[in-house]
């Protein structure tokens, strides 16, 4: 605990603050030193620039763990610390505040990106010298923008003078929650990798070398940016279904569509990249792709730190913040697009393809999902462009999002489906359907049987739903078997990439098919209930037992004890609580939720009535638990795509289709 003396006050913020100067001025360095030297022709310029990026992550790490030093001794003297934390906040939630709120959160932000910088000088070992200083040359340039922006709107070390506080405030109870812990870590894992995909973008354009080498270079990148954002958005979507207590897992917040739309976008560009490295095909549009992706994950920062929506996920309103980072926008987005408009009409693909091949389905396959980020896109900035011109407040409800979105997304898995077995350059109508029109019957007749064995009625959504994820998930085990040729036993033998996409293309099914039963077939009651009464939702009956208050480490709740029973067999029993925080009397819902692969019961808690009574929301949701199990089934995949011997081997590349006249001579990064 810190007096109110000024000259007993610690001096380790100062030592965080001067640590994240130093990665600023490491940063400025690591930017100017390898261009210059790529620009000379310096090899020892460029070779500076490994040693460079490993100070800037060191300097980054060192400040980020001094304010979580700062939380955890309660140096209130630092007005982040007083504004976010309190003597009785828990430990680990005390360290999780570091990124609870603006400041730590951009002091995250950048330290992953220093972060990422290092992994690229590690794990870049094979990748021509030139190259890798253009890259961490541009990684340095995104660093220094962000890292000034911190110090000059954002410090997260400002201190509480000349009167220190002897109690901080609290941290969001929202936000004391496990969810805290993992879902912005990750998250802005996949928002910062996206700026490793940018640099090498850039360096192969400003080096005029957009071939083969590069695409396979920035593969394995790509997908680990990828895997952090599948993995964090579905983290949140979790988060957010057992703690805002209304039992939805996606409400398309603004800030929910701002992680959304990278990745996307990220999800074409994994795909433009494998054209890219196989036909040398599609070289603008995958950088293009790049470029975009890298600048949706840059509005989604705009988005929430400078108060231009409201959002549980927003972290400041501070116009002058809004102002800088918009700034950050215009000079990444418009001098990348000017790089772009210069450098591109160079490097131009050559190689041909007829309409029916796997190249056409792959573009197919980009314009859909960017259809689809766009639809997000225009919905989320709509209302914030009518407001700022004066012509009054609307809203873009779920409706409009669901309109826009669910009939790309079925075109998509469609696609999906048929690209996956179609063959480079030209294939023909007769094979793909004697390969795909066994699945497509039998995608048809179950989809059609599912809701009349579910529900004995016919249902035009279910029967869309479960059709196109029966399609997918067939449809990919037919390329298995043709890759096999029949012997599942060669299956282990198939290369980890193929295996990894299969799963991948597998989890987007299991996803389709938990969102499609829980949208149609999710049941819900609310309900007053008293000790001793039993409500039936469904094929469960749920008895109220008894309520009673408990204490927690910050908090005073009332719970409520619930058994839950299949016909008279009992399940399990159920907790909700009604939380009251006492650093600031906020009151939160904390809903108790029994868990199984194929339902999830949930009940939550309303407002107490008269004679011990309480309003209750009891549901029940079949498959809610496949929502997330198809994320982690992508994950995996792009798990084992990135792991492919491909990327962690070095070897020469096979001579680049798209320049016949030339072999490229470059080892692979990864």
């Amino acid at each position: 605990m810190f007096t109110e003396a000024y000259g007993t006050l610690s001096s380790i913020p100062e030592f965080g603050q001067l640590a994240l100067i130093m990665a600023f001025l490491v940063a400025v360095l690591q930017t100017l030193v390898p261009l210059w030297g790529v620009r000379a022709g310096n090899t020892l310029a460029m070779a500076y620039a490994r040693p460079l990026a490993a100070a800037q992550a060191l300097f980054l790490l060192i400040s980020l763990v001094t304010l979580a030093w700062c939380f955890v001794v309660d140096d209130f003297s630092v007005t982040y610390v007083a504004t976010n934390s309190n003597t009785a906040l828990p430990t680990p939630f005390k360290i999780s505040a570091v990124w609870g709120a603006h400041e730590g959160s951009l002091l995250l932000w950048v330290t992953l990106l220093g972060c990422w910088g290092v992994a690229v000088a590690l794990f870049s070992r094979s990748l021509p010298l030139e190259m890798l200083a253009r890259v961490l040359g541009i990684m340095g340039l995104v660093s220094t923008g962000f890292i000034l922006f911190t110090l000059e709107t954002s410090n997260p070390f400002a201190r509480t003078l000349p009167s220190v506080p002897s109690e901080g405030g609290d941290l969001n109870p929202l936000l004391q929650d496990f969810g805290l812990i993992v879902h912005p870590p990750t998250l802005y894992m996949g928002y910062v990798g996206l700026s490793v995909v940018f640099a090498f973008a850039i360096a192969a354009l400003l080096g005029g070398r957009l071939d083969a080498a590069w695409a396979r270079w920035s593969r394995p990148w790509t997908t680990a940016a990828w895997i952090f954002l599948t993995i964090g958005i579905a983290l949140g979507s979790w988060w957010a279904y057992y703690e805002l207590g209304w039992g939805g897992w996606w409400f398309w917040d603004p800030v929910e569509n701002a992680s959304l739309m990278p990745w996307l976008v990220t999800t074409a560009l994994m795909h433009s990249l494998a054209v890219t490295e196989k036909r040398g095909l599609f070289k603008s549009w995958t950088v293009l792709l790049a470029i975009f992706a890298f600048s949706l994950s840059l509005l989604g920062t705009f988005l929430v730190r400078s108060g231009v929506l409201t959002s549980v996920h927003a972290f400041a309103s501070d116009p002058e913040r809004g102002v800088f980072v918009l700034a950050l926008l215009g000079i990444c987005v418009g001098g990348s697009l000017l790089i772009y408009a210069l450098k591109a009409p160079t490097v131009a693909s050559v190689g041909r393809y007829e309409w029916l091949s796997r190249e056409s389905f792959l573009l197919m396959n980009n314009l859909l999902l960017l259809v689809a980020a766009f639809a997000i896109l225009l919905g989320t900035l709509y209302p914030l462009l009518i407001d700022f011109l004066g012509m009054g407040k609307i809203s873009v409800g779920a409706s409009w999002f669901n309109f826009m979105f669910v009939p790309v997304s079925v075109a998509l898995t469609l696609i999906i489906g048929i690209g996956a077995i179609s063959r480079w350059k030209k294939d023909q109508f007769s094979r793909l359907g004697r390969e795909l029109g066994l699945a497509a019957l039998a995608a048809l007749v179950l989809g059609v049987a599912t809701p009349l064995i579910v529900s004995g009625e016919l249902n035009g959504k279910v029967m869309l739903g479960m059709g196109i994820a029966i399609w997918l998930v067939l449809a990919s085990l037919a390329e298995v078997w043709k890759k096999c040729r029949g012997q599942l036993q060669r299956i282990p033998s198939l290369s980890l990439s193929f295996n990894g996409m299969i799963l991948a293309h597998i989890g987007v099914a299991v996803t389709v098919v938990g969102v499609t039963m829980v949208a149609n077939y999710s049941q819900e009651v609310s309900v007053r209930m008293a000790p001793g009464d039993s409500h039936t939702l469904g094929d469960y009956r749920f008895e109220f037992v008894e309520a009673g208050p408990i204490r927690g480490p910050n908090y005073q709740a009332d719970a409520i004890r619930f058994r839950v029973y299949d016909g008279e067999r009992q399940i399990g029993e159920l907790m909700p609580e009604k939380r009251r925080y006492t650093a600031r009397g906020s009151v939160m819902t904390e809903a108790a939720i029994d868990v199984s692969l194929f339902r999830d019961l949930y009940v939550s808690m309303g407002e107490p009535l008269e004679n011990g009574a309480w309003g209750m929301r009891l549901q029940v949701k079949p498959f809610m638990r496949w929502v997330w199990l198809g994320a982690i089934f992508m994950a995996l995949g792009g798990l084992m795509a990135m792991f492919d011997k491909r990327y962690r081997q070095p070897r020469r590349l096979v001579q680049d289709p798209s320049a016949p006249s030339q072999l490229a001579t470059a080892e692979v990064a990864v």
